[in-house]
């Protein structure tokens, strides 16, 4: 599976900020368009991160079956 993420950047005073439209929380800002580009993987990264602790902690004590549901290449 591949799934497309939809990169938005936008010139600002101070640089540009990014974010990505479908994923809530991941957005960042740079002093270069590159820059941005770089931390908003990193920001992606986190997100993904980030979320995946938090449904580890709403697991706990659970009957789960838990397994790879494809990949998106980032």
């Amino acid at each position: 599976m591949k799934e497309t993420l939809t990169a938005i950047f936008e010139k600002s005073p101070q640089g540009y900020i990014g974010y990505v439209e479908e994923l809530p929380g991941a957005n960042t800002q740079g002093a270069t368009l590159e820059e941005t580009k770089q931390n908003l993987m990193e920001s992606i990264h986190l997100v993904f991160e980030a979320n995946r602790q938090l449904a580890e902690e709403n697991i706990l004590e659970r009957e789960i079956i838990k397994e790879s549901f494809g990949a998106i290449t980032v």
